[in-house]
Formats: structure tokens, sequence, C-alpha cells
């Protein structure tokens, strides 16, 4: 007499309840992921911006531009509104027609506020311009507000009074009062524009300048309850 046959094991399955559990077929179920993880995204098509070639030409574009125009417009301004310092000759020397005066000092002051006046200008326009900064942008407001400063201060050197002041006393002649060349004796004086570009850049970008989406607020975590 045979034992009857046992019965074949039943085919292989998970509970149902495995949250390991691959979803149905059909779609749906508590184990689906949703599309945006499962395509390892963030559910939103994010601008990725300008790329790396186009910001460096762009900042080489700023730094040229700032250096040229703005350069030019700063040494006009700064030869235009400088104070003149008066010099006399005894006709061995030459000296300065008022000795408390103050003029000297103001030349350098005037170069230095006209200096963050343009820099603020200049910071202006690049961010209206390209409002998503970047670190190139910045390098160019550094590097064309320094070239531009220089280029003033040489142009208002060029355009002011003769800077051969012993020739110029023996032209004019004894006891005639003539101008001081222009002079920028404080050499910090070249760092108020970039300081100023940049700065004012910065705060710019920081008050105004676009975003990124915060993944956080967009997206819940997994498996936590629908806020209410």
């Amino acid at each position: 007499m045979t034992a009857p046959f046992s019965p074949p094991p039943p085919p292989h399955h998970q509970p149902p309840d495995d949250p390991w559990a691959p979803p149905p077929a059909g779609g749906g179920g508590g184990g689906a992921v949703p599309d945006a993880y499962a395509q390892g995204g963030s559910g939103t098509d994010s601008d990725p911006g300008p790329g790396l070639a186009s910001e460096l030409i762009t900042a080489a574009v700023v730094t040229v531009v700032m250096a040229v125009l703005g350069g030019v417009l700063l040494g006009l301004l700064w030869w235009w509104l400088a104070p003149q310092v008066p010099l006399v000759s005894d006709g061995s020397a030459v000296y300065l027609k008022e000795t408390e005066g103050e003029q000297a000092a103001g030349v350098d002051g005037t170069f230095t506020l006209l200096a963050l006046g343009v820099g603020a200008l200049s910071a202006l326009v690049v961010f209206l311009v390209r409002r998503s900064g970047g670190v190139p942008l910045v390098v160019a407001l550094t590097v064309g507000g320094l070239l531009g400063a220089v280029l003033a201060w040489r142009l208002g050197v060029w355009l002011g009074p003769e800077t051969d002041v012993a020739a110029r006393a023996k032209e004019v002649g004894q006891g005639v009062t003539f101008s001081a060349p222009l002079k920028l004796s404080a050499k910090g004086a070249l760092l108020a524009w970039p300081l100023a570009g940049v700065l004012v850049h910065l705060g710019l970008t920081a008050l105004f300048g676009p975003r990124d989406p915060d993944p956080y607020e967009e997206h819940q975590p997994y498996g936590s309850p629908p806020a209410a």
C-alpha cells in the first residue's frame, strides 16, 4: 500500500504586507514610488543657467567695457571737478601759494568719491544685464574696476596742467600763479571703484537675485502624511 502523494507546494509568493513587494503590474498600491523619485529627479525642470563658456565671455566683455568706458568717464569727471592747486615761483623754487590750503587733499577726495559712484553705477548696470550673477562677474567687476581706475588716473593727469612744474614756472615767470598738475597722492583711492562695485553687486544679488527652489518645500518625504 503506497502513501498518498503530498500536494505540490504553493507557488512562492511574498506576504501581501511585505514592504519590499514590487508594485502590481496595473500600477497603484502603497509600495509604488512617485515618478519624480523613480527618475532620480526632483520632479521639476530647473533652469541650468548659462554655461561656463557663456559666463566667461560675459565676464570678459564686462571687464573691457568697464575699463574703457568707465575709466574714460571717471577720468573726465576727475579732471573737470578736481580743485586746482595754486603754485607760485620766486625765480629759484616753486611753492604752494596757499600753504594751509586743502586743495591737494581735495584732489584725492574727489577721485575717491567719483570712483565710489562709478563703481556703484557699474555694479547696478551689470546686475540689471545679468541677474544670475556668478563668480566670473564678481571677478570682472574687480579687475575691470581696478583697470578703469588706473586708466582714469592717467587720463586725468594727461588732461590736466603741465606735469613739468619747473618748465611751467619758467614759462609763466616769477610771482605768477599757475596750477599744479593733477596728482593722486593716495594710491589707495584706486581701490575705491572695485570695492564699491563688488559690494553693491553682492548686495543687489542677495536682495533681488534669483533663488533656487527649495526641494523640501516642493516635495514631502516619502511615506509622510499629507499636510493639513
